[in-house]
């Protein structure tokens, strides 16, 4: 594994509602990949200084990734109003788009939540992504809205699902039976007393996504 970088550009990329802020955490030389991790839900406190998020940020940063995180439309310092996860498909676009112009690398695709519902969305289809990773996926109402994820059962890129065993959003059983309808490869990981914030179990949330990361060879 490459030794972490503590560089760290702060920045705004073009979005299609204004400017999103933006941290890009620097990768290593000889990189295979970037990655962009998407954050939980504005509305409810979400940005991209979250822990799920910063410690998904570390986990892919450690083997050499730039890393890239961004606010969503109207939250911190980006411009534009929350668009209730119909607009922000458009801000991850925005986001990936600067960072195949800045890198030129496969991007490895991470949400949290919110994040990782309305970034799956974007990213699965993207010729650019190459992995998808979804932590905390929101499988019942949010804000009286549910998730559709139909769209993964035809995704064939490596996906992985890690979720706390005591997730309020993810109950076993639906996540469980959820998963099954996607497409191989696919993996789920449950994280034991783990609620849908990971409080206290980060560690391990972070481990799984190395030991995936691995498995899967998306490193040199």
């Amino acid at each position: 594994m490459l030794p972490e970088t503590p560089s760290i550009r702060s920045l705004f990329i073009a979005g299609p509602a204004g400017r999103l802020e933006a941290l890009l955490n620097a990768g290593a030389p000889g990189a295979t990949h970037a990655a962009l991790v998407c954050h939980p839900h504005p509305l409810f406190g979400g940005t991209l200084h979250n822990k799920v998020v910063f410690h998904a940020m570390k986990a892919l940063n450690s083997f050499g990734f730039p890393v890239l995180r961004f606010n969503f439309r109207g939250t911190g310092m980006s411009e534009g109003e929350h668009a209730r996860g119909v607009g922000e498909v458009e801000d991850v676009r925005a986001a990936l788009n600067w960072l195949r112009s800045e890198f030129a690398l496969p991007v490895i695709f991470a949400g949290f939540s919110f994040g990782a519902a309305v970034g799956a969305r974007a990213a699965y289809a993207d010729d650019r992504v190459s992995a998808l990773i979804a932590l905390g996926l929101p499988v019942v109402p949010v804000e009286d809205r549910t998730y559709d994820f139909e769209f993964l059962r035809a995704c064939t890129k490596p996906k992985l699902f890690v979720s706390g065993s005591r997730d309020q959003f993810g109950p076993a059983e639906k996540l469980e039976a959820l998963v099954r309808t996607f497409s191989d490869p696919k993996k789920l990981v449950r994280i034991e007393a783990g609620d849908h914030f990971f409080e206290g179990r980060l560690r391990e949330m972070r481990e799984a996504i190395e030991s995936w990361v691995r498995e899967n060879k998306l490193f040199a």
